[in-house]
């Protein structure tokens, strides 16, 4: 799975892949410019997450609520 992720991630652009002709064979994997880019918008979203956790955790009981009201109903 973890080979899978990786190739997809070096067909779109974001990583490189370097092999070493070595016994036995070295790989080693880097972000692109685009891996870069990508990752700052990655944080800026893990950032605003954490930033809004309380709220986030406020609508998701409320509709839990309501959802659990409306079964009762049934």
């Amino acid at each position: 799975m973890l080979t899978q992720t990786l190739r997809s991630l070096e067909r779109d652009g974001l990583i490189r892949r370097d092999v070493y002709p070595t016994v036995p064979p070295r790989v080693e994997y880097g972000l692109t410019p685009l891996g870069v880019d990508v990752g700052r918008l990655t944080n800026t979203v893990a950032e605003w997450a954490v930033e809004n956790v309380d709220q986030i955790f406020a609508a998701r009981s409320a509709f839990d609520e309501k959802a659990a009201e409306a079964v009762q109903l049934l």
